[in-house]
């Protein structure tokens, strides 16, 4: 008997043993998850919806799990070994198994049990989708006709393979949201982004050479399906097509900060008009606004970005992460005292930031998920102390455990005062940290000299003088 069958007559008998009906597939909605999974990289699985963890699954010493839920909606989830996740689909009392090795997560991942055609269908359709990816940049170079006749055949292939297992399956209108979008969706992206790269490879604007009705496609979407704003094939085309449709054409006239904030607050403005739902408006302009913010951290701009952004959203939530970064922004503002946090120092002491600061200071930041910043800013800073060594250069570790920050360290012979986070929402909320190649730069008495510099920038060292 096969590992696959063995084991949904495992979980065939378990539920018997729980359950006084005779049929196991009854009126509730009891479900099961479960498999194998090679070489993880955590010792547990993330089960998830809409970006919420629901459940958190050990593996056990053999690398297998096992999780029943009593009560599972049917709909679209995720699951994770950090830091790789995919997509299952449930329908009422499925029981569904995995086989997966982490160390080529999505090429090994198969699914077998009640439910396994639809997911499978979905996986064939991913790896389709990507491997379509590696083939693209030829494509882009082409003339207009060429490239819609191209990803035209791709396109009508990927339909009829959809329209077979649709047939095959027999699947319900719920997962169909889904088994549609995952073709449709990556050749509108393919659509969306011709013009841009096109022009990158080859120099040359095909937008006037586009036909009429090249962008039609556009009115049959709904933007408005809750069920598809966290589908990934969905929130990378409604990114590009923002990223089109909220473009500057004359962007001649603007400094690249200010065709930034033009551009995002044309985007929030268009996601305003397009997008009825309220809850997935609300996503949206938060993703909008999470990207803008992540790169562009020029105070002026900012405001006014964030003044557009809160008059169209309406998510007012202490858990808005644009919200605690905005007011996290304003407490930077230069000639303001740094907020306090505290740090542990490599003696296992915590202590405040305000006590680092004795001298004028450089903040920097890494983390092990970053090593090749961790080891560049540090090589860095190397450098910069030579030239500046009336600047004290402290190094914060973000969100690695004290074991690993303190291993890390070890294999290495860095100079700096070096320091871990102790809490990393703490310092978020109060330093606006979102990346690791964020600097702070801060005056010797403790006023904010620079709270959004960058020691890789071409015009870091004149902040220092």
């Amino acid at each position: 008997m096969s590992f696959c069958k063995t084991y949904l007559f495992s979980i065939i008998f378990l539920s018997l043993l729980t359950s006084c009906k005779k049929d196991y597939f009854n009126d509730n909605y009891v479900a099961y998850f479960g498999g194998e999974v090679m070489n993880p990289s955590v010792r547990y699985i993330l089960f998830c919806k809409d970006n919420v963890v629901l459940d958190t699954i050990p593996l056990q010493t053999d690398n297998t799990f096992l999780k029943k839920f009593d009560s599972l909606a049917p709909g679209l989830y995720t699951f994770k070994n950090d830091p790789e996740y995919q997509y299952v689909y449930f329908d009422k009392n499925d029981s569904i198994k995995i086989h997966l090795d982490c160390k080529d997560f999505d090429q090994s991942l198969m699914f077998c049990g009640r439910g396994d055609e639809k997911n499978n269908y979905l996986m064939d359709m991913y790896l389709k989708n990507e491997k379509d990816k590696d083939k693209m940049f030829e494509i882009f170079d082409y003339d207009v006709a060429k490239f819609n006749k191209s990803i035209d055949s791709t396109n009508l292939k990927n339909i009829t393979f959809y329209n077979l297992k649709k047939e095959e399956i027999k699947w319900n209108d719920g997962f169909d949201v889904y088994a549609s979008a995952i073709v449709k969706f990556p050749y509108y992206t393919k659509k969306e982004i011709y013009p841009v790269i096109h022009k990158i490879r080859t120099g040359t604007d095909v937008l006037k050479k586009l036909p009429k009705d090249y962008y039609s496609f556009r009115k049959s979407i709904d933007y408005s399906n809750e069920s598809l704003t966290d589908f990934s094939p969905f929130a990378m085309y409604l990114n590009y097509m923002l990223n089109n449709a909220g473009a500057i054409n004359y962007h001649n006239h603007f400094s690249e900060v200010d065709l930034a904030l033009k551009t995002n607050i044309n985007k929030l403005k268009i996601a305003d008009t397009l997008i009825k739902n309220e809850k997935v408006k609300n996503i949206v302009l938060n993703n909008i606004a999470f990207q803008y913010l992540l790169e562009d951290q020029n105070m002026v701009n900012n405001k006014e970005f964030l003044d557009t952004y809160h008059k169209i959203s309406t998510d007012k939530s202490k858990k808005n992460e644009i919200l605690k970064i905005g007011d996290a922004i304003q407490l930077l503002t230069v000639g303001k005292k740094l907020p306090e946090v505290n740090l542990m120092n490599l003696s296992g002491k915590i202590i405040s930031s305000n006590d680092v600061i004795k001298s004028n200071t450089v903040f920097f930041f890494w983390s092990e998920k970053s090593n090749s910043h961790f080891i560049a800013s540090h090589k860095k800073v190397i450098e910069l102390k030579t030239k500046f060594p009336n600047y004290n250069f402290v190094a914060i570790n973000l969100n690695d455990s004290e074991k690993d920050w303190r291993a890390n360290l070890a294999q290495h012979n860095f100079s700096n005062t070096e320091l871990r986070c102790c809490n990393f929402e703490d310092i978020k909320s109060k330093w606006a940290i979102t990346k690791v190649h964020r600097v702070l730069i801060v005056n010797s008495d403790k006023t904010i000299k620079n709270g959004f510099s960058n020691m890789f920038d071409i015009n870091f060292e004149k902040e220092l003088k």
